[in-house]
C-alpha cells in the first residue's frame, strides 16, 4: 500500500481564476451532458461531475446554461486533447484540454514550451510512466469496514492508503462508480472528498533552486491557457 503519492502533490488542477473555472465545467458538463443524455440521474458521469462543480461553488445558473445548451440543440464540439510535456530537471507533465479547436490549442502549448525552453514528447513518451485510476477519498468508517464491502461487492481495487482515517481508495477508471456504491453501501450520507479519475505518476522526483523556479513558471503559464483542464506531474511539491 501507498504505491501512490499523494494526488495533491501529483496533480495541479487549473482554475485559480473564478472565470476559468466556470468556463473549465461549463464546457466539461455540456460534452458530457452531450453525449451521455442530459438528465443527470441517466448519466452517472453528468452527475459526478455536477456534484463537483457545486463542491468548487460553480454557480448553479452556470451548469443550467450548459445543459440548457444541449436540450435546445445547439451545436458545439468539445474534444479532449492530450500533450506529454518534458520539463526541466527530468520533470513529466501530462496537459489535458478540452477544445473546440485542436489547432489553436496546440498552438497555445507549444508557445508555451518554447517560451520555457522544454519539449514536447509523442504520443506515449510520457504517459507509460504514469497510471490511468480513479481515487476516491472519504472518512467516517474504518479501512476494515471498506475492505469488508468491497470484498462484498466483488469491487476490485488497485492500492489503498489510510492516514489518520482519512482513505484513499485507487482503482481502475471503469470501476469508480462501483467503488463509491461499496463504500455507500457502508454508510449512505458519506461526503467524498475526492472523487476523480487522473493521471498518476508511478514515482515522483524532487526540484529546487533554479530547476524548481523553471517548473513553477511552466506549470503558471500552462494554467493561464484556456483550454487546459488539467495538468499532471511528477514533481514533489
Amino acid at each position: 500500500m501507498g504505491r501512490f503519492p499523494n494526488i495533491a502533490a501529483a496533480k495541479a488542477k487549473t482554475g485559480a481564476a473564478k472565470g476559468k473555472l466556470y468556463g473549465m465545467y461549463a464546457k466539461e458538463i455540456y460534452q458530457t451532458a452531450k453525449n451521455g443524455g442530459a438528465n443527470p440521474e441517466g448519466n452517472p458521469s453528468l452527475k459526478r461531475l455536477i456534484e463537483k462543480a457545486k463542491k468548487e461553488q460553480v454557480p448553479s445558473d452556470v451548469i443550467k446554461r450548459a445543459i440548457d445548451k444541449v436540450n435546445s440543440g445547439v451545436g458545439e464540439d468539445y474534444v479532449k486533447l492530450t500533450y506529454e510535456i518534458f520539463g526541466p530537471g527530468g520533470s513529466t507533465l501530462m496537459v489535458d484540454c478540452l477544445t473546440d479547436n485542436s489547432n489553436r490549442s496546440v498552438s497555445a502549448i507549444r508557445a508555451v514550451v518554447n517560451k520555457c525552453h522544454v519539449k514536447m514528447g509523442g504520443m506515449g513518451s510520457v504517459a507509460y510512466m504514469y497510471d490511468n485510476l480513479c481515487t476516491v477519498g472519504f472518512s467516517g468508517i474504518t479501512e476494515d469496514e471498506v475492505m469488508e464491502a468491497l470484498i462484498e461487492n466483488n469491487v476490485d481495487f488497485v492500492d489503498m492508503e489510510n492516514e489518520d482515517g482519512n482513505i484513499l481508495i485507487y482503482g481502475k477508471p471503469e470501476d469508480l462508480f462501483k467503488i463509491k456504491e461499496a463504500v455507500t453501501s457502508v454508510k449512505n450520507d458519506i461526503e467524498f472528498t475526492i472523487d476523480e479519475i487522473s493521471m498518476l505518476p508511478k514515482e515522483r522526483i524532487t526540484l529546487e533552486g533554479e530547476a524548481l523556479d523553471e517548473f513553477n513558471r511552466l506549470l503558471n503559464l500552462l494554467d493561464e491557457v484556456d483550454d487546459v483542464q488539467n495538468i499532471y506531474h511528477n514533481v514533489a511539491l
